[in-house]
């Protein structure tokens, strides 16, 4: 219903009024988005303290924005040997002949919640207008599974589409890795693995708003921090279910990427921050330490979206143009690759 609904009504819907803070103006289709979800009881992205709710809750919320006519050529159940056991993994294929790109995909979800399920519409919506052979992994999710457990199974799902591209019928020289929020996150670090272990590294990193900095000490931290669906109290449970009791901390560069000291000889990166998203600063500040290092950077703000954004692609309006937006922005620098 939203997506057909005037601007003015939505407005109205909303309590009246646009929400502009720091020189941008939230997408009304959002606004009115979370003004349902408060009504009926959802007040974030987590039920902080309880992954089994969480999960659920996000398992039927990306299931009520499932769009079923993103059709791609195939979708096919992966067995990927991992470093605790088989990763469960998902292969789309897009619609054409010649061997396109792969892109080895990380959901988001704070890693705690999240899985093949929460993200299929993203991923073949990304499948489809990018044009691209898509990867996705089920990595092993906290608080079950502590750090660096995430991005082991990511870094070996990576070597394997390395090793399998051929049989999956993409182009071998033009493998990208990529995700959203802690997949972001995870993008990133299986990126610096494959440099600092001497194999090929992806010839893209797509992150999107990334968590980048488990310290949490960002402007947008606060700013952001309630109201607008990832909260200042999610990030601070997530950090503590993937980061306490693992040995590390969350000043590491193996759960946070923006601490390393060397980011030099990096893959290209594509990165996406939104407007109204408490990671929107750190997100932004890796793409400047890598830009800094000399690394080539497109780093892009959506300014009237939320956190998660990409899974929100059936509100239509601005969500489907930012969406639209990145993904064609990725199609590019895969082209050129």
């Amino acid at each position: 219903m939203i997506p057909r609904l005037p601007t003015a009504l939505k407005r109205l819907m909303s309590g009246g009024r646009a929400i502009t803070i720091d020189g941008n103006t939230l997408d009304p289709s959002i606004q009115l988005m979370l003004v349902a979800q408060r009504a009926v009881g959802i007040s974030s992205l987590a039920i902080d303290g309880d992954p089994v709710a969480t999960r659920k809750q996000n398992r039927e919320a990306t299931a009520s924005l499932d769009e079923a006519d993103v059709h791609v050529a195939g979708i096919e159940p992966v067995a990927i040997p991992g470093p605790a056991g088989t990763i469960a993994a998902r292969h789309y294929s897009p619609i054409g002949g010649d061997p396109a790109p792969l892109l080895v995909f990380f959901h988001g979800g704070g890693f705690v919640f999240g899985d093949l399920e929460t993200h299929d519409t993203a991923c073949r919506l990304i499948c489809r207008d990018a044009g691209v052979h898509v990867l996705a992994v089920d990595y092993r999710l906290a608080p079950e599974h502590k750090a660096p457990a995430a991005s082991e199974d990511c870094y070996a799902a990576y070597l394997w589409a390395l090793e399998h591209v051929v049989e999956l019928g993409a182009d071998p020289d033009r493998i990208a890795v990529g995700g959203d929020s802690a997949g972001g996150c995870l993008a990133a670090l299986v990126t610096r693995q494959a440099r600092d272990a001497g194999v090929p590294q992806p010839v893209l990193q797509w992150l999107i708003y990334p968590v980048t900095d488990l310290r949490g000490n960002t402007t947008s931290r606060t700013l952001f921090g309630d109201g607008f669906l990832l909260t200042k109290r999610n990030m601070d449970w997530f950090e503590s279910a993937y980061v306490e009791g693992s040995g590390l901390e969350v000043a590491d560069p193996r759960v946070s990427p923006l601490v390393a000291d060397d980011v030099a000889g990096l893959s290209p990166a594509l990165v996406i921050t939104a407007g109204f998203d408490p990671l929107r600063d750190e997100g932004e500040q890796y793409a400047d330490k890598l830009r800094a290092a000399g690394v080539t950077v497109d780093a892009r703000r959506m300014g009237p979206m939320t956190h998660a954004f990409l899974n929100l692609n059936a509100l239509g309006g601005q969500v489907r143009q930012c969406n639209a937006e990145m993904i064609s922005a990725l199609r590019a620098h895969l082209a050129r690759s």
